[in-house]
């Protein structure tokens, strides 16, 4: 629902309480819910889990959070006769109830998270060969397995697909993009949708994922237009645990102050931020959580060069800006070309939106042409032809080669940029250390980006791979447990997509599996415990 002006915030909790309160159950009294100015108490409710990220990965967890279950469908057989004995040997378990570590021995793919590659080898079983085999997976909705949850994200499901720039196809095909129990395809037939190609535009996705959570009945667990400012742990003094044994997990942590001072139990976590209501106003929340799962993506944060002048308004860093400056015809008429700054998708995407709009071009990248790691040498040239084109330029209308700086692209590899200078010139360098200073009018800088986990403690950068440094996909993902994507340096924090390394939709599923099976197990625990009288309180641990 959307929120009028004049609601405060008493209302918005309220609203959180409905929405909840059915799903959570009859011990609820009260939402884990506060003003700014009230201090967290014992009598507050704690949600068993909060999503940050209402991306693919978010959609894809609350999803078998909410109980749905795959299993090996009846006439399936898998191509990989081994994964397929082990199927066999437990077709009556959902793959959520089953050994992910045993299954997924000896698969390889595209990913390094072993259980990525287990569960998108269920759903597009050989995709790397070339075949378009059906999943071997049938889905069920069990109902008594929902874990209550939250996903908080800034814009509508769907995440940063919605922003992305509609005019291009994206790289993987659309089954790919396609999340558990809805077929892309089917979904585009049924809203008469004419797609020509297995690539899509982003609009078709992130139409897509907003429907699925529609038609999948996920939307009570999602809140839209939702910013977080703080993710952070929550301790109490050791005297105190007597009273509060009711709100503790049954893996709470016991620190010990190097002062000699009293012990601190490591506890739950609290979650700040606010809704921004329909007028424009900030309404803040205060969410209590024993589990969070990190599902943000690496879009937040354009990559930067680091140079001098790079905070020039004339200096872009995303392709919507790039956009905006075409469509509003403010580089109409320009007589300098435009410079685009990268060697990745993206910045291909920059050099055809300019050339196709006749836009002059300057491309400069540090890698040389020839290099095997380069993205459009692992890409087929039948199914990606455009960024073939654009490599094919790359390569054969280097500065070298064409001294006709005013034609429709020149390419300078082996380049690095040194600075921007105020009167819309750049100065480069080569590999051999020569400079040139070249006239643009305007520049592009397209080299990747990361993640702004700036609401975690020193911005996440204490759960990477590499300690103290930021968080990135490829170079310092968040380090993770490979079977239960639980970070290794911090317990019942969980991430997935992006942030571990899984670039593309395909993997990011195997996240969510390994994530719902960990609480599956951990929410099984503590009902025996409470069964047996040893364990109280509510939530999963």
């Amino acid at each position: 629902r959307t929120y009028s002006g004049t609601e405060t915030e008493g209302q918005l909790l309220n609203s959180f309480v409905q929405y909840f309160g059915d799903s959570l159950g009859r011990k609820i009294k009260r939402m884990p819910l506060i003003e700014e100015t009230v201090l967290p108490g014992d009598s507050l409710l704690t949600l068993p889990v909060v999503i940050i990220g209402n991306g693919p990965s978010g959609i894809c967890l609350s999803y078998l959070l909410s109980g749905y279950r795959p299993y090996l469908s009846p006439e399936a057989i898998h191509p990989n006769p081994i994964l397929h004995t082990k199927l066999e040997e437990a077709r009556h378990l959902s793959i959520v109830d089953q050994d992910l570590e045993y299954l997924s021995e000896g698969l390889e793919g595209r990913s390094s998270n072993p259980v990525a590659v287990l569960f998108d080898t269920l759903l597009h079983p050989d995709a790397d060969f070339g075949y378009d085999y059906p999943p071997v997976l049938h889905w069920k909705l069990e109902q008594h397995h929902y874990i209550p949850h939250i996903v908080l994200g800034k814009g509508p499901p769907g995440g940063a697909w919605h922003s992305m720039e509609g005019s291009m196809l994206t790289i993987s095909f659309g089954d790919w993009m396609e999340l558990p129990g809805l077929s892309f395809k089917e979904w585009a037939a049924s809203k008469r949708r004419n797609i020509k190609t297995d690539r899509v535009m982003p609009e078709e996705i992130a139409c897509y994922y907003k429907h699925y959570v529609k038609v999948m009945g996920l939307q009570k667990n999602f809140r839209d237009n939702v910013y977080i400012t703080s993710v952070s742990r929550l301790y109490r003094e050791k005297d105190d645990e007597g009273r509060s044994h009711q709100n503790e997990d049954i893996s709470t942590q016991h620190l010990e102050m190097e002062d000699g001072q009293k012990s601190l139990v490591k506890r739950n976590w609290e979650v700040r931020g606010y809704q921004r209501a329909t007028d424009g106003s900030h309404v803040p929340f205060c969410l209590f959580a024993e589990n969070v799962a990190l599902a943000t993506g690496t879009f937040d944060s354009p990559g930067r060069l680091q140079v001098e002048g790079e905070d020039f308004p004339f200096v872009l860093h995303s392709m919507s800006d790039f956009g905006a400056a075409i469509s509003k015809g403010k580089l109409r008429g320009k007589a300098d070309p435009v410079l685009i700054v990268g060697a990745g998708l993206t910045a291909a995407d920059a050099v055809l939106c300019a050339y196709n709009n006749n836009i002059p071009v300057v491309h400069v990248f540090r890698r040389r042409v020839t290099d095997t790691s380069l993205i459009f040498k692992q890409l087929p040239k039948k199914l990606y032809p455009e960024y073939h084109k654009v490599y094919h330029m790359m390569c054969t209308q280097s500065h070298t080669v064409d001294s006709n700086q005013h034609s429709a692209y020149t390419s300078f590899p082996e380049h690095n940029v040194l600075s921007f200078k105020p009167e819309m010139k750049c100065v480069l360098q080569s590999a051999s250390g020569l400079k040139k200073i070249l006239k643009f009018s305007v520049a592009l800088v397209l080299i990747g980006s990361h993640p702004n986990l700036f609401f975690l403690k020193d911005q996440g950068h204490s759960i990477g791979h590499h300690s103290n440094q930021p968080i990135t996909c490829k170079g310092n993902p968040i380090e993770i447990d490979p079977y239960t994507y639980e970070c290794t340096k911090e317990a019942n924090l969980f991430a997935l997509g992006p942030l571990v390394g899984d670039n593309f939709v395909r993997f990011l599923k195997g996240g969510a599996l390994g994530i719902a099976r960990c609480l599956a197990i951990r929410q099984k625990k503590k009902h025996e415990l409470i069964e047996s009288g040893d364990g109280g309180g509510e939530g999963v641990p």
